[in-house]
């Protein structure tokens, strides 16, 4: 009788042999339940080749579940670390340009706060120096009657005046002229600004540009002497020490006059700026004639200043 040996005698390929024969002989059990069953049919191949008593089975369940636990290299892993550093390189090249374009801003705030403490040089803007004194016009008498006489205008300067003419009168400030009294000739009329012959219709036309009443520099107006009121008919008149009265909203200036005098139309040094606190008046002269200018200067009351 063979012996039976426990399995703690057995050595491993015992027992592998024993564990496959089981298998074998639950395999046969189920084939033979399911051939009585009709669930199954023997082939001639089965009878033919028997199951090999040495067969043994390669399956080793134990290492095949471990292999299928054997954590596998991840391809998204290696995709996201690659992606995280090119963002990190992003990152530190932004840095780098920031850190650049705030050095190169730094550098052009500093010069231009450098090149605002040099001193520019200024270049001289500069002077539109009339070409003519104002107020002139051909006299009543003549055949085309009164009006603008530009034949007193040198020819190469007459392109110059009429551009000069084309200048915007301003709005009148509330520290600029609106009347004017000379006493010792019975003058007192009203003060516009500009001294076109469309102003001069109107009143006493004050020059754009020049000094305003009570201030430093030269205040020039011009009136008619035969024509739209015949304002300034008796400049000629008028003597050293009389007053003319210049008036602004607020107030009222006195000068004393200094000077009277003829001059030529193109005399126009008579309107260069003063430092003084002055006033000039112009007009045509001879009455009637108008082919010269009559001008009268006069200097600021010194309880005026």
């Amino acid at each position: 009788m063979r012996k039976v040996k426990n399995p703690e005698d057995l050595t491993i390929d015992e027992l592998r042999q024993l564990l496959v024969e089981k298998r074998r002989k639950v395999r046969m059990e189920h084939l033979a339940r399911f051939r009585n069953t009709g669930r199954a049919l023997t082939l001639a191949s089965d009878l033919e080749n028997p199951p090999d008593e040495n067969f043994h089975s390669d399956f080793q369940p134990e290492q095949d579940f471990t292999d299928h636990l054997q954590p596998r290299p991840k391809r998204t892993k290696l995709v996201l670390d690659r992606l995280l550093l090119f963002i990190e390189i992003l990152a530190v090249l932004g840095l780098f340009f920031v850190i650049y374009n705030g050095i190169q801003i730094l550098r052009d705030l500093n010069s231009q706060f450098a090149q605002s403490l040099t001193p520019a040089t200024l270049t001289p803007t500069p002077l539109i120096i009339p070409v003519i004194l104002p107020s002139g016009h051909t006299p009543p008498t003549s055949p085309g009657g009164a009006q603008p006489n530009e034949a007193e205008i040198p020819a190469h300067l007459l392109p110059l005046y009429q551009s000069l003419a084309q200048i915007p009168i301003p709005t009148p400030g509330p520290e600029q002229a609106i009347q004017i009294q000379i006493p010792s000739i019975n003058v007192d009329a009203p003060v516009v600004q500009g001294d076109g012959w469309e102003q001069l219709k109107k009143g006493v036309g004050q020059q754009v540009g020049t000094a305003n009443p009570g201030l430093a520099g030269n205040m020039v107006m011009s009136a008619h002497n035969d024509v739209f009121g015949e304002i300034f008919r008796n400049l000629d008149q008028l003597e050293k020490g009389d007053q003319i009265i210049v008036y602004t909203p607020q107030h009222a200036y006195t000068y004393f006059i200094t000077n009277v005098q003829i001059v030529e139309p193109t005399d126009v040094e008579v309107m260069s700026a003063t430092p003084d606190a002055t006033v000039t008046l112009i007009s045509c002269y001879p009455y009637l004639v108008d082919n010269q200018r009559i001008v009268v200067q006069a200097s600021l009351q010194s309880g005026n200043k």
